[in-house]
């Protein structure tokens, strides 16, 4: 008998960071940046695709507060921040259509001054 990997549900699986701080908190927060909002705007953008394969989620903190907003598609695990839906329209157009990373929205590399913070508060 011999394993096999199965098969992704999805071709792509999108997770927005919306995670929300206590406003006292001085550090930055996705939810800040209207996530939830613009997480809509390109699961909207998706559906006007027809991407069936391509699911979009929200997710609690990613862990990456000073970059934020920011979101990670999967099975690849390319991270990505973004300001609006400028930037979002070019992750659909570039990395989700023809599969080509938008390089300048790319997260640094792990240990690349990174700051990963180890609690959500």
């Amino acid at each position: 008998m011999t394993e096999s990997t199965p098969t992704p549900y999805y071709r792509a699986h999108l997770f927005f960071c919306t995670h929300r701080k206590p406003p006292d908190n001085p550090r930055k927060d996705c939810a800040r940046y209207d996530a939830a909002a613009l997480a809509q705007y390109l699961k909207e953008r998706i559906k006007e695709h027809g991407l069936k394969q391509v699911r979009v989620n929200t997710a609690g903190c990613l862990h990456r507060c000073s970059l934020g907003p920011v979101l990670v598609v999967y099975p690849e695990g390319v991270w990505y921040t973004y300001q609006n839906e400028a930037d979002l329209d070019e992750i659909l157009d570039s990395h989700l259509i023809r599969g080509q990373p938008v390089k300048r929205l790319l997260l640094p590399e792990r240990g690349e001054n990174v700051e990963a913070h180890g609690s959500t508060s």
